[in-house]
């Protein structure tokens, strides 16, 4: 029975995250009331009480569901990851954008995160998480670069924290301007060519 009783609260909290989504998307978040996330959920705001705080809450819970596998993905470093940490970089950015390109769930949510949430308010605790996990992304990243920079890759003098904001900014920046008009260009091949050329201006001449 409690073994039940827990994979229907799972099931429900799942139920609420897929309302929340849909609501968001459609409602943007500052507009949503946790009402409407309910009524689309055919729940009880209470039911929503009892698996979150709050609206901010809620939010983070649908962000983390996709992002967290995504960031997993990152953080993972295999021996042939220190070998080729560049290629570990250009690996799961390729992933994360043939993701958002073909996956419905995970371009939903990257288009709530972009371009409909507001950080004010309730939300505003929500804005230093989405910080914290930034950074946490970005000194991910900025250790393959240093590994990479160990081995040679790249550059002695490549200021790597730098490097590491630059190339940060370019993948969001083109998330971001796809997400506008996913018609402009072609995700994946755009934004993995632009990664070639600044990883080209970080490498050694050795490295090809």
């Amino acid at each position: 029975m409690a073994r039940r009783t827990k994979e229907e609260a799972l099931a429900t909290r799942e139920l609420i995250l897929d309302a929340a989504e849909r609501v968001f998307h459609q409602r943007g978040v500052s507009r949503t009331s946790l009402q409407e996330i309910a009524k689309d959920a055919g729940l009880t705001r209470g039911a929503i009480y009892w698996h979150f705080d709050n609206k901010g809450e809620l939010f983070h819970a649908m962000m983390e569901r996709v992002t967290l596998p995504m960031m997993a993905r990152m953080t993972e470093i295999t021996p042939d990851d220190e070998a080729r940490p560049l290629d570990k970089i250009r690996r799961n950015t390729a992933t994360a954008l043939r993701q958002v390109a073909t996956e419905p769930q995970v371009r939903r949510v990257f288009e709530i995160a972009m371009q409909k949430v507001e950080y004010v308010d309730e939300m505003q605790e929500m804005q230093q998480r989405k910080i914290s996990g930034r950074n946490e992304c970005m000194d991910d990243m900025q250790r393959l670069l240093q590994i990479a920079q160990q081995l040679g890759h790249i550059k002695a003098d490549a200021h790597l924290r730098n490097a590491t904001i630059g190339l940060f900014a370019l993948v969001g920046g083109i998330k971001y301007n796809w997400l506008l008009d996913p018609q402009a260009f072609d995700l994946e091949a755009v934004g993995l060519a632009t990664l070639d050329a600044y990883l080209a201006g970080l490498k050694t001449s050795s490295v090809v």
